[in-house]
């Protein structure tokens, strides 16, 4: 059965940041955060086989700290259609670059990733930033239409804190 990953962006440093939305960068918190998730998945035996992410700046930074840090051979591609997208786009974009992987890992935006999770599994999940959920979905899943999945786990990275460090 393979896994959909879910990752929201790391915390993003909104504060200091004067550019363009997508430009914005992660904060030290943020850094912290993505790299001890990357970590915690692969120390549960989570590391994914693909990884893709918007291209946002912080959501980017996100995924590659993360398998950095996770120590992931996971390849990084980055799809625009994660960017200001709601959660049919964001599982089309999923299904294009992962429907083989067993786990593939998704980094994007709020409020998609709490819509997504409701609409495959029926659950309402507080998707704050770096938290990441595994759904199991059917193995001939296809976004259209919408399959249904299971909730295997939601991790946040508040009740890790200092997780591998």
């Amino acid at each position: 059965m393979p896994r959909l990953i879910l990752m929201r962006h790391a915390k993003s440093d909104r504060a200091n940041h004067r550019g363009a939305d997508r430009a914005r960068p992660l904060d030290p918190r943020g850094t912290r955060a993505a790299s001890a998730m990357g970590r915690l998945l692969t120390g549960i035996g989570e590391a994914p086989d693909v990884v893709v992410s918007s291209p946002a700046v912080r959501a980017e930074s996100t995924a590659e700290l993360a398998r950095i840090a996770g120590g992931w051979d996971a390849p990084l591609v980055l799809d625009e259609r994660l960017y200001e997208t709601g959660p049919a786009g964001a599982l089309s974009a999923a299904h294009a670059h992962g429907a083989r992987a067993s786990r593939l890992l998704v980094v994007g935006h709020e409020p998609t990733w709490s819509l997504l999770t409701r609409h495959l599994t029926g659950a309402a999940v507080a998707m704050r930033t770096a938290t990441v959920v595994g759904i199991d979905l059917p193995d001939d899943w296809a976004p259209e239409p919408m399959p249904r999945g299971s909730i295997f786990y939601v991790l946040q990275p508040r009740l890790f804190d200092g997780f591998g460090s």
